[in-house]
């Protein structure tokens, strides 16, 4: 079976193109590394770019999302596999179930899936790698916001390597796909 990446990233489409080049860049690589790309299934933005970059690559594509989602039409319908949900929650549970997961650029959406998986992997809820991909900086600040919480004692120093912080498409797919103690993901609710 192969291994599955999850990317959270922004489906905004007024983003600066290099943002797409990133995203479009991260999809073939993942595609070239023979992993399957999970994504949210939204079809604009570095979401689908991504998924358009992983399928121009031969990879395959996975879109989980949740139905108000698909009844308004925001879905990707050139995904390979689409997963619908009742709810965000699963949503979000279903696309923990990968060996690793990358955040690229995005809003307070993507901003909470990378939060929310770092604290399962935490609390032991998640065994996979998580990936900040930090293209163009974009997440200088939260990375700093990080260092604060530790120097003021609000986090643990260990909680930094809760993740690792990349710099380009092929160094994310790496780390995403690095050895780790679990197969997969396996809810410890």
């Amino acid at each position: 079976m192969k291994k599955r990446i999850t990317v959270y990233c922004g489906s905004s489409a007024t983003v600066p193109p290099v943002y797409v080049d990133v995203a479009r860049e991260l999809g073939r690589q993942i595609a070239l590394a023979g992993a399957e790309l999970v994504t949210g299934a939204g079809r604009t933005g570095l979401m689908g770019a991504v998924a358009e970059g992983a399928k121009a690559a031969g990879g395959t594509t996975v879109g989980i999302i949740p139905q108000f989602m698909v009844d308004r039409g925001w879905h990707n319908p050139a995904m390979d596999e689409l997963i619908v949900t009742p709810d965000m929650h699963s949503r979000k549970s279903r696309m923990a179930e990968s060996w690793g997961c990358i955040a690229l650029p995005g809003g307070i959406g993507t901003f909470e899936e990378l939060c929310e998986i770092m604290t399962w992997r935490q609390l032991g809820l998640f065994d996979g790698n998580v990936v900040i991909y930090n293209a163009e900086e974009y997440y200088n600040p939260l990375l700093g916001m990080f260092g604060r919480a530790v120097a003021e004692g609000f986090m643990n120093p260990d909680h930094l390597n809760l993740f690792k912080t990349v710099y380009s498409a092929a160094e994310a797919v790496e780390a995403a796909l690095a050895p780790h103690a679990g197969e997969s993901f396996s809810p410890k609710f």
